[in-house]
């Protein structure tokens, strides 16, 4: 049976295993255990991970910045799929961001990852076609 939990550190080469083998994910330096950490302590209880006899099928990263909550890196097995661990991980950031108050929650998805376009919509969210994103890196680092 899948239970869901909050994904801990321990749980990062498991994760990362899983977000790799995840067609249309980007992963960069700025995934490295270290800063994956970080961001978990700056994000408690926002993030998690779906385990069956303790392996990880399913896992997001949540984060906030205290006024919108940003739904990142959600991966689930290819095997596992279609079975709602995807809709049960999102259930779950959705409700601890509500938990401390952030109604409002924002994704990135690739132009070309259409499943997951059609997946998020599927549960409501919607595409905002009005706004464009742009990013700026202060470092030499170019995959950051």
């Amino acid at each position: 049976m899948v239970q869901v939990r909050e994904m801990d550190i321990s749980d990062y080469q498991d994760v990362i295993n899983l977000w790799t083998e995840s067609e249309g994910m980007t992963l960069r330096d700025a995934d490295s255990k270290e800063n994956i950490e970080a961001y978990l302590k700056r994000n408690q209880g926002l993030s998690f991970v779906a385990v069956d006899n303790n392996q990880i099928l399913g896992a997001v990263l949540v984060g906030t910045d205290g006024r919108r909550g940003y739904l990142q890196h959600l991966s689930v097995s290819s095997a596992h799929r279609s079975k709602g661990i995807g809709q049960q991980l999102v259930d779950n950031a959705i409700s601890a961001l509500g938990r401390i108050g952030i109604s409002k929650t924002h994704l990135f998805v690739h132009n070309t990852n259409e499943k997951a376009q059609c997946f998020y919509q599927k549960m409501g969210w919607f595409p905002r076609d009005e706004v464009r994103m742009f990013s700026y890196n202060s470092s030499s680092n170019s995959d950051v």
